[in-house]
């Protein structure tokens, strides 16, 4: 079994509860912890020359603005034990790239929130949580 864990963050008060609660399921059980913060982002964007020019200061400035404001703070918080945490910021569609961290870190499980969404996205895209719990290669704990 591995010794690492995931929790996908986004801000929310579902994803600080799902860092928590991932962080003593993690120092109970001796694993370490990665806290991901995917910003949603999708290779199959059309963007004009201009935007293109600008695409990766914007990037760059999320990365930041990501770092700063949600894993800094929830670093600070959660850090402390035995367990080590960690963060990191990544581009890409939240549930693919959440197991694809848990493939590539050897996971042995993944946390998220589930936000109340509604409304039409929610019923045309799904959830993040939903999404997880059909794709993932490891279990993962809903939290709410």
């Amino acid at each position: 079994m591995s010794n690492v864990m995931i929790v996908g963050v986004d801000g929310s008060k579902p994803g600080e509860r799902a860092a928590a609660f991932a962080a003593n399921v993690a120092r109970a059980q001796g694993a370490n912890l990665l806290i991901v913060y995917v910003i949603e982002w999708s290779p199959y964007t059309f963007n004009t020359p201009e935007e293109n020019e600008m695409r990766h200061k914007r990037r760059e400035e999320e990365i930041e603005s990501a770092n700063s404001n949600v894993l800094e703070p929830m670093l600070d918080q959660l850090s402390g034990g035995d367990s080590e945490v960690e963060g990191i910021v990544l581009h890409g569609h939240p549930a693919k790239t959440l197991n694809r961290m848990a493939r590539d870190k050897g996971a042995s499980q993944i946390f998220v929130g589930r936000t109340g969404g509604s409304g039409i996205s929610k019923l045309i895209f799904g959830s993040v949580a939903s999404n997880l719990v059909q794709t993932a290669t490891v279990p993962v704990t809903v939290i709410p």
